[in-house]
């Protein structure tokens, strides 16, 4: 691997982070570069112009279909025959009927077409769907699939929140479901069209609330978060990931990408973070854990919350490793570390559901639309990773990149753990167990050692004092001796010895 004494690392200007009209919101990589009220003011001009083209276009052909009939109808006028002129004739006005019929059915498709009208499907068109669905016959899946435990306790709770709201609520309710009732005709909208379609009722839901609330942007915000938070929960199964995208196949080529860079180390980013540092490896285990845990939220605002506390989680391990606050400079490179170490599921798919259908305020400003950006920015720059960007030659960065060689490997296994303890937690939990186990390995070696010293000095002691006794014993060997009878036995040998003593009595 190639080292080299100095070492750039990343570096993000804030202003790059900002929206390129100079509007001062945040931009958005998958709006390149545009904050999302520029990026929806660019979208519609581009789409003014396209049905203009496309008008242009049908005029043409119209003109170009006018020029054929007109010719057609002189050339219809030169023939001679007189015998057969009042057939010819019939013949002709069927003509001029049915190219007339359809010069108009044609006119009428284009007009239909660029309608905005033509994008909402008429209110009878579900009203007989749902007659359908009652008639036996198969019924959209949307329509009829059975609301899941998170979708009831949405609506409940949004219908708890419209309750404090009483007059205003009723309406936003009947808004809100009269929306989402809408959307579900629109399932072959690209998803470009959906997000305009849910971006178009959030603002003017927005305008109505700031014209009631006198312009109370706190009270709108909040309305508007519930609203977000019932619509979005509602309709996440549609339009997360939709089928008319491509947000599968970034899903795949991201996770491959990601999974190519595992030899990535951490002095490579030149990330500020000691994770031999308990509070530093905790803070880094709950980024992950929250980083991964975006995916299984369905509300847009929810998403944010995660990419917000795993940001907050980053600054924390980078100021107990620095012993001062941290700066940009130093988020960007330890959040692109987090997101390699995560492989988050779905990354591109949550990334473009946040984009589309988040409540644009949140994304133009505040923390929650900070974060968002420099998530953006981490993932562009892992797509983007080269041997330059690692401060690594071309060769090396190759041979990592095909699994030829790894950084990580060396010629001791053991020196090879402990330099992947430095990127990789499992890693270290796994050279931290072995280091333990060698302990216990070597503890339990002494331990046999002592105890089969010490059955053989047993063994020697019990030698030792049995020959000690029986030293002992030929030295002074035991002499058993006549019993002693006791005093007051029968003595038959004997008869001189004094009679018994007698109680005698003396009177007083």
């Amino acid at each position: 691997m190639s080292q080299r004494s100095e070492r750039r690392g990343i570096h993000v200007d804030q202003s790059e982070l900002l929206c390129k009209k100079g509007c001062g919101y945040y931009g958005n990589a998958a709006w390149q570069g545009l904050c999302s009220k520029c990026w929806r003011e660019e979208y519609q001009r581009a789409r003014q112009r396209q049905i203009q083209e496309d008008w242009a276009l049908a005029e043409k052909l119209q003109r170009e279909e006018e020029a054929a009939y007109v010719s057609s109808h002189s050339s219809s006028q030169t023939q001679p025959p007189q015998s057969h002129s009042q057939p010819s004739l019939a013949t002709f006005s069927k003509f001029e009927e049915k190219k007339t019929n359809e010069k108009t059915r044609k006119v009428t498709t284009v007009k239909k077409f660029f309608s905005p009208s033509s994008r909402t499907a008429p209110k009878k068109a579900l009203v007989s769907r749902l007659r359908e669905s009652h008639e036996g016959k198969t019924p959209s899946p949307s329509i009829t699939r059975q609301s899941s435990i998170e979708t009831d306790r949405a609506s409940q709770d949004f219908l708890e929140f419209l309750k404090t709201l009483q007059k205003p609520g009723r309406e936003i309710q009947k808004q809100s479901r009269a929306f989402i009732d809408s959307m579900g005709n629109k399932k072959d909208l690209s998803a470009e069209e959906l997000s305009e379609c849910v971006q178009d009722f959030y603002q003017g839901m927005s305008d109505r609330l700031l014209n009631h609330y006198k312009g109370s942007s706190e009270k709108v915000d909040r309305v508007m978060d519930q609203v977000e938070k019932y619509i979005m929960t509602r309709l996440y199964k549609s339009v997360f990931c939709p089928e008319t995208s491509d947000d599968e196949k970034k899903d795949l080529a991201t996770q491959r990408r990601i999974r190519a860079l595992h030899w990535v180390t951490i002095q490579m980013l030149c990330v500020p973070v000691d994770e031999e540092i308990p509070e530093v490896s905790d803070s880094v285990v709950k980024a992950i854990t929250d980083v991964i845990e975006m995916d299984s939220k369905r509300v847009p605002r929810d998403k944010l919350a995660f990419i917000t506390s795993c940001s907050k989680h980053i600054f924390n391990a980078i100021r107990v490793t620095k012993n001062e606050p941290a700066s940009a400079d130093d988020f960007l490179p330890t959040l692109i570390y987090i997101v390699l170490k995560a492989n988050p599921p779905r990354l591109q798919s949550n990334i473009q559901y946040i984009t589309r259908f988040c409540n644009p305020s949140r994304l133009m400003t505040g923390e929650d639309g900070y974060y968002f950006t420099n998530l953006c920015c981490a993932v562009a720059f892992i797509e983007k990773l080269d041997a330059h960007s690692l401060n690594l030659s071309p060769e090396d960065f190759e041979r990592y990149m095909s699994g030829q060689a790894s950084p990580r490997r060396q010629d001791d296994p053991a020196a090879w753990l402990q330099s992947g303890s430095l990127f990789n937690p499992a890693l270290s939990q796994i050279h931290q167990n072995l280091s333990v186990l060698s302990n216990l390995e070597k503890r339990q070696q002494q331990v046999m050692e002592g105890a089969q010293s010490l059955q053989t000095e047993l063994a020697e002691w019990q030698d030792s004092v049995a020959r000690e006794v029986q030293e002992i014993l030929e030295r002074y060997p035991l002499e058993i001796k006549s019993r002693a009878s006791a005093i007051d036995a029968e003595n038959v040998e004997n008869d001189r010895l004094p009679p018994p003593l007698q109680p005698q009595v003396f009177a007083g």
